[in-house]
């Protein structure tokens, strides 16, 4: 059996990514990325909310995000490869306990030259048609939902097509001379002896051992390098090996709601924030709905990954929940945004958020 110089789990997004960068950085190499599905980027990457930014209090994070948003304006500017770019920004609106625990964040990011625009409630208030203060609201009190302090807008950050950037990746991994096998699956690591013995059930604790490949549906796939990129389904294949990735999978919900009405068609296209024309991608006080604007599409995707009672658990193709719109998202998103009363979602769709335990920023490690 021949063996590869990396074999990568999983064609998403960050699978696809990693097998370009180390083929580009390594043309002679041979490498493989295999997955169960039938096509790239069919998972959680097509269940994303497909925006960008960089605004993290991890450096690790911030470098992360800011090299990868400059690749890929790179890519649209100079290689022309049309990824559906915009630089619409991000903008949190804050309660004032929330601006005051963001605050020495975003002095630090300040001081490394990272650039921001605060807004006061007021400006909010001109900008977009927005209720700030929800002091008289009794509905409001009853949720603990708070007003509007400060509105933080980010101006690097903004939207991208999913589909495109996957497309851009396989496509060019392909002219480089990788090789993608879909449709099979990784059941369990290869693990053996550095220098086999040929003693049954080795390796044993005395030896040192290796992860040798992977074993598929398909037979067994052999490399020098095995790289993880499937998500949430990572803690699948380690657990087995004893070896601690601290990510587990939370259901994240998206329920597009169309602009058929003269107020949403003029929220969706509110030209005061950035020079493309349309709302920024928003953040809601306290509990963090997102309102994500698909100007193409006259539709806006309003999402939430709810915490506590939220179990963890993996689900190989989460659905949406209709009450949790009607009776979670939908009463808080009018009392900011009035204009939404009584607009239902259509073809909503979910997907998991692999979330690390320990502390919210990434996991990126090597073991043995």
């Amino acid at each position: 059996m021949s063996e590869y110089d990396a074999v990568i789990v999983g064609a998403g997004i960050l699978g696809l990514a990693t097998a370009y960068h180390i083929k580009r950085e390594n043309p002679n190499d041979r490498i493989l990325v295999i997955d169960k599905l039938n096509a790239a980027g069919q998972a959680n990457t097509a269940k994303s909310a497909c925006a960008f930014r960089c605004l993290f209090s991890s450096r690790t994070n911030y470098l992360l995000a800011n090299s990868s948003i400059e690749f890929y304006r790179h890519v649209q500017k100079n290689l022309k490869v049309d990824l559906k770019l915009n630089f619409i920004g991000y903008l949190w609106l804050l309660c004032e306990r929330e601006y005051e625990e963001l605050n020495p964040v975003l002095k630090d990011v300040a001081q490394r030259g990272f650039s921001y625009k605060e807004y006061d409630k007021q400006e909010l208030a001109e900008k977009l048609p927005i209720r700030t203060n929800l002091e008289e609201d009794e509905e409001a009190k009853i949720m603990g939902l708070e007003n509007i302090y400060k509105g933080i807008f980010i101006p690097k950050a903004g939207i991208v097509d999913a589909d495109c950037l996957v497309r851009f990746y396989e496509e060019e991994f392909l002219k480089m001379g990788g090789e993608i096998h879909y449709g099979v699956e990784a059941e369990k690591l290869m693990v053996e002896a550095r220098e086999p013995l040929g003693i049954p059930g080795e390796p044993y604790f005395w030896q040192e051992s290796r992860i040798a490949g992977v074993n598929t549906n398909k037979g067994m796939v052999k490399a020098k390098k095995t790289i993880l990129a499937a998500g949430v389904w990572i803690t699948k294949f380690l657990d087995e090996l004893g070896i601690e990735c601290y990510i587990k999978p939370k259901k994240r919900q998206i329920f597009p709601i169309e602009a058929k009405t003269p107020e949403l068609e003029r929220l969706l296209f509110v030209k005061s924030f950035s020079k493309e024309g349309c709302m920024p991608f928003t953040i809601l006080p306290k509990f963090r709905i997102l309102i994500r604007p698909f100007p193409t599409e006259h539709t806006f995707w309003i999402g939430y990954a709810d915490d506590f009672p939220r179990a963890y658990k993996l689900e190989e193709n989460p659905q949406p929940e209709k009450n949790f719109y009607e009776y979670g998202i939908y009463q808080i998103l009018v009392k900011y945004f009035p204009q939404f009363k009584d607009r239902r979602p259509t073809a909503p769709w979910a997907g998991q958020y692999a979330i690390n335990t320990l502390d919210g920023q990434p996991v990126i490690f090597e073991e043995n």
